[in-house]
C-alpha cells in the first residue's frame, strides 16, 4: 500500500474516532440538560438562576462537542481538501466562536450578579 493511501486511511479512522467523541460529548450534555430541565420544571421553587445555570452548562458541552467536531474536520481536510470541506470547517469554526463568545459573556454576567448579591460561588477551574 502506498504511503499516501495508508495516510488517507489512517486519517479517515482518526477523524471518525474524533467525530465519535464529539457525538458522545454532545449526547451526554444533551441528556444532562434534559434531565436537569425536567427536574427544574417539576420543582415549584426553581429560580431563574437555576434555569440559566442549566443552559450555561449545556452550552459548555456544546462548545466542547463543536471543538472536537472542528478537530475532526481539520483532520479530514488535511488530505486533499475540497472547497466544500473548507466551507464546512469555516462554518463550524464560526458557530463555535460565537457560542464561546456568548457563553463567556453569560458566565461573566452570572458572576457579576452573584458578586453583587454576595452569593458568589468558587470559579470552575474547567470553565
Amino acid at each position: 500500500m502506498p504511503v499516501e493511501a495508508w495516510l488517507a486511511e489512517v486519517t479517515h479512522y482518526v477523524a471518525l474516532g474524533i467525530e465519535a467523541m464529539a457525538l458522545l460529548i454532545i449526547a451526554v450534555g444533551t441528556l444532562e440538560a434534559f434531565l436537569a430541565s425536567v427536574r427544574v420544571m417539576l420543582s415549584p421553587r426553581a429560580t431563574n438562576d437555576e434555569k440559566r445555570s442549566i443552559w450555561l452548562r449545556y452550552s459548555r458541552w456544546l462548545v466542547a462537542g463543536l471543538t472536537f467536531q472542528l478537530a475532526a474536520d481539520i483532520v479530514h481536510t488535511a488530505i486533499a481538501p475540497t472547497w466544500d470541506d473548507i466551507g464546512r470547517l469555516g462554518a463550524i469554526a464560526v458557530i463555535r466562536t460565537f457560542l464561546s463568545y456568548f457563553l463567556e459573556r453569560d458566565v461573566e454576567e452570572v458572576r457579576r450578579r452573584e458578586h453583587e448579591h454576595g452569593t458568589e460561588r468558587p470559579r470552575d477551574p474547567a470553565g
